[in-house]
């Protein structure tokens, strides 16, 4: 009686090992998360609300960004030997706002664009459908964007509670060299209240009260000073590198106090006409 007891026990032990594992696994299997935990050592201080971040003078016409025509999506990776078991992701936000301030010298650009951390999306049917099918298969679980999104608005990620926004600001923008209309700003981005220096390569474009901002380049996580999620000694993690890309449509706004101390291009006219000057560095 007691033999068998002691077998039974032993069965009982070696059952609960995979429950338990697969317990332990359940919120990376079916909600991968999407992106790294900040770096806690190193934070900038919060800006007062209401009060103007610091920077570079604002001159020249402003534009105001149009949510309903902008998009800017993240493609977030999965990796490590237990990668099947997760999903790459696309996080996207249709909720950019802020406002562009353009100069005749285009290479005294600034800006001031941001976007809510809560309304950002994760894997909507037609942005995946936009991606390579292999990489972004559309079976995508309901309860798996969930369990993404939950994380990703997490405290361990970018802590959507304490801090709402994601915000980008110019430091300067340059002209890439003989390409009227391709050009190289540095973009401080601020995540989680830290605040992280990136070099944004864009493509501009001005039709009439309207210009369009776009660009395509990747971005590891590590250079926001965020940590890429890590899990079973690396067997799930997700990849450090991510690809940005952006569409960013701003129309002229009316003219406000102390911003049009240059009028910028006009409607019809060409803000790429010549060479235009390389801001200094």
């Amino acid at each position: 009686m007691s033999k068998l007891k002691r077998v039974s026990i032993s069965c009982k032990r070696s059952l609960w090992i995979p429950i338990l594992l697969s317990v332990a696994l359940f919120p990376f299997l079916t909600g991968c998360p999407t992106g790294p935990g900040a770096s806690p050592s190193v934070t900038t201080p919060r800006r007062v609300p209401g009060q103007p971040p610091p920077g570079p003078a604002r001159e020249g016409r402003p534009y105001d960004v149009v949510a309903h025509a902008s998009l800017l999506t993240v493609l977030v990776f999965r990796g490590g030997p237990l990668a099947k078991a997760g999903h790459n992701h696309v996080i996207a936000s249709h909720g950019l706002h802020g406002t562009l301030y353009v100069p005749a010298d285009l290479a005294r650009t600034t800006f001031e664009v941001a976007f809510p951390v809560a309304d950002l999306t994760v894997d909507e049917a037609s942005l995946r459908a936009k991606e390579n099918e292999a990489d972004f298969p559309p079976d995508v679980s309901d309860s798996a964007k969930e369990g993404t999104r939950k994380n990703m608005l997490g405290s361990a990620l970018l802590d959507a509670e304490h801090y709402p926004e994601v915000e980008l600001r110019s430091e300067s923008v340059e002209a890439a060299p003989a390409l009227g209309t391709e050009w190289r700003a540095r973009v401080q981005v601020s995540v989680r209240g830290r605040a992280s220096t990136v070099v944004v390569p864009l493509h501009y474009e001005q039709h009439a009260d309207e210009i369009v901002i776009a660009g395509d380049f990747p971005l590891k996580q590590t250079d926001l000073g965020l940590t890429p999620f890590s899990a079973l000694l690396g067997a799930l993690q997700v990849v450090d590198e991510m690809r940005v890309r952006f569409r960013i449509v701003a129309r002229a706004a009316p003219t406000r106090a102390g911003s049009l101390s240059d009028p910028g291009p006009r409607p019809g006219e060409s803000a790429t006409h010549g060479p235009p000057r390389a801001a200094p560095t």
